[in-house]
């Protein structure tokens, strides 16, 4: 079984759940506006990192499909924020956060665009998932 259809048959208890999916991709939408979407795309001819999880801009890529997987549920989880930073309505900076504890730490890595309106008004905003798959 692939792991999009490993997804999508534990996504099949979760009726409320919104997502697309193709032979090599699966997307779940946010269910509120302070939601982020969680993405998992499969490359079978990348041969090192053949799973990309992607929360909005923040992306990583895996070897392993267990670990994937994990990122994945992760995202759609309270246990996981996405900490995103803007200039004017432009994102260009996220990086996940965890609970541990009852206490936010930064965790894993952030991703960031090169190409940002520096002159424009700074704002950070948190978005989080509620679902646990």
């Amino acid at each position: 079984m692939s792991v999009i259809e490993k997804i999508k048959g534990r996504l099949q208890n979760y009726p409320q759940i919104e997502f697309e999916a193709t032979q090599d991709s699966i997307v779940v939408f946010p269910q509120s506006e302070s939601g982020f979407e969680v993405s998992l795309y499969f490359n079978d001819r990348a041969s090192d990192e053949p799973y990309n999880v992607f929360f909005n801009g923040w992306h990583e890529a895996f070897q392993s499909e267990a670990v994937a997987l994990d990122c994945f549920a992760l995202g759609l989880s309270s246990e996981c924020r996405l900490k995103e930073y803007s200039r004017g309505e432009n994102p260009y900076k996220w990086t996940i956060e965890y609970l541990r504890d009852g206490r936010w730490e930064v965790g894993g890595s952030s991703t960031t665009l090169l190409f940002l309106s520096f002159w424009k008004v700074k704002k950070v905003r948190y978005l989080q998932n509620e679902q646990a798959i």
